[in-house]
C-alpha cells in the first residue's frame, strides 16, 4: 500500500508541477497556487492543488 502525503512542501509542489522551486514559491506567495504558512514555511494541500489544476483546465483564471 503506497502512502500519499496530503500536505506538500514547495519542493514537492515544484516537482509535481514540473516547474522550479523559485517559480512555485512566487506563485504560492502571490496566491496563484493555494497554500498556507506554518511558521516561515509554505505548505500546499494536495487536494486543493489538484482542484486548482482542474479549474485551470476548465479555463477558470484564478
Amino acid at each position: 500500500m503506497s502512502e500519499e502525503r496530503e500536505i506538500l512542501t514547495i519542493a514537492q509542489v515544484a516537482d509535481f508541477l514540473q516547474i522550479s522551486e523559485i517559480t512555485t514559491y512566487k506563485l504560492v506567495q502571490k496566491g496563484k497556487i493555494p497554500g498556507f504558512k506554518i511558521g516561515r514555511h509554505w505548505r500546499v494541500k494536495k487536494e486543493e492543488l489538484r482542484e486548482h489544476i482542474k479549474n485551470l483546465q476548465h479555463g477558470e483564471n484564478l
